[in-house]
């Protein structure tokens, strides 16, 4: 049996994982684990090759498995050629699945095609019905819909990230089991990532109002005001590189690996590309630059600094 097990969703493909072994009634001591990052493709093969001993099946793990994807790291032809050979002719005894944190694999690959055809491929992008998924992973807690929303706007739509969270939540609330937005704000960790998406959007539609509310409560929070500009310039300059790849024709998931970023941070970035031109971009990374500058070198306080930059960008879409 072989699986390939790609998306950003890491906790969908470790349930999934979970129910494999649950139908072979894997035991914890057949189950090997390798990464495509450290361990030599021979070694896998020859671990897959090899029969249990005390059982009928065994599962092997292989993490990080770049192969599948638009990954530029060299792959010799050698180990695609063992790869080739055991998809073609498999030891019926062992459980093989590779997996992946990418958004996409390369489909014009011959290894993923040759996978596709001996084995299962498996997408794990989207949560179908997160609020559902929530409510799954809280029970058995009750939470509302409403705070549920509470919840995604606060720590992000990432489920693996909002699964921890839960954890954390569900360990202190011990025998009440209703759970409310002042648990979650108190219990979680808010992502300043999406504080600074929310930013950058509020500033998009020249909300002045909204962009100071955002920026005092990542104060009151406790974010550097210079912390905020190193965010602030690394996501300008991302929408650059972005708006800059997209134009020479690479394509949404090929940047995933070329800026080493992750897919829901490209997928923000070509959001935001036809909302700058190239210019603006540059004024904003210039204007930034200068600001940190002056700031460290104390010519101006780093609270006024960065308010005054955000109420002096104008835009007019």
């Amino acid at each position: 049996m072989l699986y390939l097990l790609y998306g950003k969703e890491y906790l969908l493909i470790n349930e999934y994982i979970e129910k494999i072994k649950s139908e072979n009634n894997i035991d914890v001591y057949d189950i090997q684990q390798f990464d495509l990052e450290n361990d030599r493709i021979k070694d896998i093969i020859d671990a897959a090759n090899t029969f249990s001993l005390f059982t009928e099946k065994k599962l092997i793990i292989v993490d990080n498995s770049y192969i599948f994807t638009g990954s530029r790291k060299k792959v010799e032809d050698e180990d695609l050629t063992i790869l080739n050979k055991y998809f073609e002719n498999q030891n019926p005894n062992t459980i093989l699945i590779f997996k992946i944190n990418s958004e996409t694999i390369d489909s014009r690959k011959k290894i993923v095609s040759t996978l596709k055809k001996f084995g299962k491929c498996e997408e794990f992008n989207t949560v179908t019905n997160i609020n559902n998924k929530i409510k799954e992973l809280f029970k058995p807690y009750l939470i509302k819909d409403k705070d549920i929303t509470y919840l995604i706007n606060r720590v992000g739509n990432n489920i693996d990230l909002i699964s921890k969270e839960i954890e954390k939540i569900k360990i202190y609330k011990d025998n009440d089991l209703n759970i409310t937005e002042d648990d979650i704000r108190l219990l979680t960790t808010k992502n300043i990532n999406t504080d600074i998406f929310n930013l950058i959007d509020n500033i998009l539609n020249n909300n002045k109002e909204v962009v100071l509310e955002s920026y005092y409560e990542m104060l009151k929070r406790g974010e550097e005001p210079i912390k905020i500009i190193i965010m602030l310039a690394n996501q300008y300059r991302l929408i650059l590189q972005v708006k800059q790849l997209l134009k020479k024709g690479y394509r949404e998931h090929d940047l995933i690996d070329i800026l080493e970023q992750k897919p829901y941070t490209i997928k923000k970035a070509c959001e935001r590309i036809n909302k700058y031109e190239k210019d603006e971009l540059l004024l904003y990374l210039k204007e930034l630059s200068d600001l940190d500058i002056a700031i460290k070198s104390g010519k101006i306080d780093k609270n006024i600094g960065l308010e005054l930059f955000l109420l002096n960008i104008k835009k007019e879409h």
